[in-house]
């Protein structure tokens, strides 16, 4: 209570001060408060780039670090991390909404990425600042401090090593591949980790210790594969089963020499052993020793080292390199949408600027519209579709424009020049979208005067004539005085109309209900509408090469479409009785006989020798004109 009244009075103080003060001096006061109140909205919008991770993790255990900012950022730089395994990483995400509240709109933006790191050691490391751009401006991340404490773990001296005695043999290794050793800057290159084996492998839990590819951004390529494939590969002249167990999409971020450390894995490994009997029979000797009787198995675990690469990144040659070049390497078309050239004034026009090939795609800046002042424009709506692929990245970017012309007249959106690199034939190249003309009618009396403050992000833009329309021209639209929509012929039409309606939806809804209620008649109804879906089953069926299931359902639709349209039970119909059924209903003999040949043909060639793809084709074919024949004469 006390402080509310001192609050009272100090703004009672204020007030007499105030009117005290001459004209100038209150024109002061009331600027020097403006400016106040515009730098606290300033800085409650600040841009904000924090990193953020577990403060203490223990020895092996994967953890999340992320670098998050609270706008459309560029040109992110990840931090050297040496102190940790990178398993995977940076991941961008995206995430945005749109507010609109009494026709203001806003929009928050926010921007994560992603490392999974794993710890390798105990102490206390400190993970340097990453940076990223906005606005033309360079912000830097909080460094971030980690504390790894033991985890109970065995460490490598305590694991077990592979003891090869006698009768033991272990044949197993790990190996790196890289597609391109010599690739540019920015080219995508797939590295793959091989397991060749020729033992029995068991309890493989994945890498204890994978390159952190310093350098490079990575992408997981085979992070939503559930099953490992094995293939056989001949190496250094012997066989052995290969399998993938992990592949990578990097893309270099700078040039020069780039080493990758071996990569270590541990797994048990099956061997057989030899155990040799002695007696002193000859012929029990022999008999124990025999390979076929004296073969055990043994389980070792075995620590695993891949060979390390070296990476000799090329720059891009600066020779006919475009001024426009943001860093696109790879293969990509660019295209733009617009959905009307001709509007009213403050009516939208909506803009679509697409971007789709396979390299970095994500990597680099998409090229942007310059629009005319004329246009109010808003942020535009951004929308990714990456596909993380083993082949490697590929995918789609698309931002989306919302503009809104002001004033009437004649304008022109200027033409995106967007360049890339192309790695397959080693130049650039340079798209060129092409050149809007926009004309802008005036509104029906709704279109205001805009005027501009002179700065170039339009954050000075006024609108005035909102209280004052313009004249109205001819032609004009008059109503004689006292004509009122009540008591019209048009309002008693309106009036009645629902009763007429509802009349008429009872009379077809009876009979519906009518219908329904007779058996026979729906499965008639319905035997058309239950083969021609069957027959699409046996379609797919047939496309899939699945030949015991498409003349399952090819035989289903034949004689299910008899059984319905006849009325007659399945059990009751059979090749000798289908002539008498039809004959029945006055089926033409030509007809009859096709049917019954279709049937026969369809057993046959099930079993029979040739091409199945033809057989199916034509019993598809023979099923739909036989069914389309009987439809016509049983109606």
């Amino acid at each position: 209570m006390v402080r509310h009244y001192l609050q009272l009075n100090n703004m009672k103080s204020l007030k007499k001060i105030f009117i005290t003060l001459k004209a100038k001096q209150q024109i002061a006061l009331i600027m020097v408060f403006l400016l106040f109140s515009l730098h606290t909205l300033l800085d409650a919008q600040q841009i904000e780039f924090r990193g953020t991770a577990k403060s203490a993790v223990s020895v092996g255990e994967r953890f999340q670090l992320q670098y998050s900012i609270n706008a459309e950022g560029t040109g992110f730089k990840g931090p050297q991390i040496s102190d940790f395994n990178v398993l995977t990483g940076p991941n961008a995400s995206t995430s945005s909404s749109v507010q609109i509240i009494n026709g203001n709109v806003t929009r928050e933006v926010s921007y994560t990425f992603t490392y999974v790191l794993s710890a390798s050691k105990e102490g206390s490391f400190t993970i340097p600042p990453a940076t990223i751009t906005y606005d033309g401006k360079l912000f830097t991340s909080n460094a971030v401090k980690i504390q790894v404490v033991s985890g109970g773990q065995q460490t490598q001296q305590g694991k077990s090593s592979v003891q090869q005695g006698t009768g033991e043999s272990v044949d197993v290794f790990l190996r790196a591949e890289v597609s391109n050793a010599t690739p540019h800057l920015g080219e995508q290159i797939i590295i793959s980790y091989k397991l060749y084996f020729n033992n029995q492998i068991s309890g493989h839990d994945g890498f204890q210790k994978i390159s952190s590819f310093p350098g490079f951004w990575v992408k997981d390529l085979l992070t939503n594969q559930r099953e490992i494939p094995t293939k056989t590969e001949v190496f250094k002249g012997k066989q052995y089963n290969v399998a993938e167990v992990r592949r990578f999409a990097l893309f270099p971020q700078r040039s020069g020499k780039i080493e990758i450390q071996p990569a270590e894995t541990e797994l048990t490994v099956r061997v057989r052993t030899d155990s040799r009997r002695r007696t002193s029979d000859p012929f029990f000797d022999s008999f124990f020793n025999d390979p076929f009787f004296n073969t055990r198995a043994k389980d070792i675990d075995k620590i695993l080292h891949s060979n390390g690469l070296t990476i000799d990144v090329k720059p891009l040659p600066t020779k006919d390199q475009p001024v426009d070049f943001s860093g696109a390497v790879g293969k990509f078309s660019l295209k733009t949408e617009i959905d009307n050239t001709e509007v009213k004034a403050n009516e939208p026009i909506s803009i679509k600027l697409t971007i789709q090939g396979s390299g970095n795609i994500e990597l680099f800046d998409l090229p942007k519209f310059s629009f005319p002042p004329d246009f109010e424009v808003f942020d535009p709506e951004i929308k990714s579709d990456i596909k993380v692929l083993p082949s490697g990245v590929s995918g789609t970017r698309v931002f989306e424009y919302l503009v809104i012309p002001r004033n009437p007249g004649t304008f022109k959106i200027k033409p995106i020049i967007f360049s890339y690199f192309d790695i397959t034939g080693a130049r650039y190249v340079t798209q060129q979208t092409p050149e809007y003309n926009i004309t802008v009618e005036r509104g029906d009396g709704a279109s205001s005067v805009v005027t501009y403050s002179g700065t170039v992000r339009q954050e000075g833009i006024q609108i005035i004539g909102s209280d004052i329309r313009h004249i109205k021209l001819p032609p004009y639209k008059f109503q004689p005085v006292g004509t009122f929509f009540f008591r019209s012929r048009t309002y008693f039409v309106f009036l009645i109309l629902p009763l007429i309606l509802v009349i008429v939806i009872l009379i077809v809804w009876r009979k519906q209900m009518k219908k329904r209620s007779n058996t026979d008649l729906m499965k008639t109804l319905r035997a058309t509408k239950i083969a021609r879906k069957r027959l699409k089953q046996a379609f797919t069926f047939m496309k899939e090469n699945k030949e015991n299931e498409f003349y399952i359902e090819i035989s289903r639709a034949s004689w299910g479409y008899l059984s319905d349209k006849l009325n007659i039970p399945l059990a009751e119909l059979s090749m000798d009785n289908v002539k008498t059924k039809l004959t029945a209903k006055d089926i033409q003999e030509d007809t009859i006989n096709q049917f019954i040949e279709n049937l026969n043909q369809t057993e046959y060639a099930r079993f029979a020798p040739g091409s199945k793809s033809e057989n199916m084709e034509k019993i598809y074919s023979g099923t739909i004109n036989i069914i389309s024949k009987l439809e016509k004469e049983l109606k």
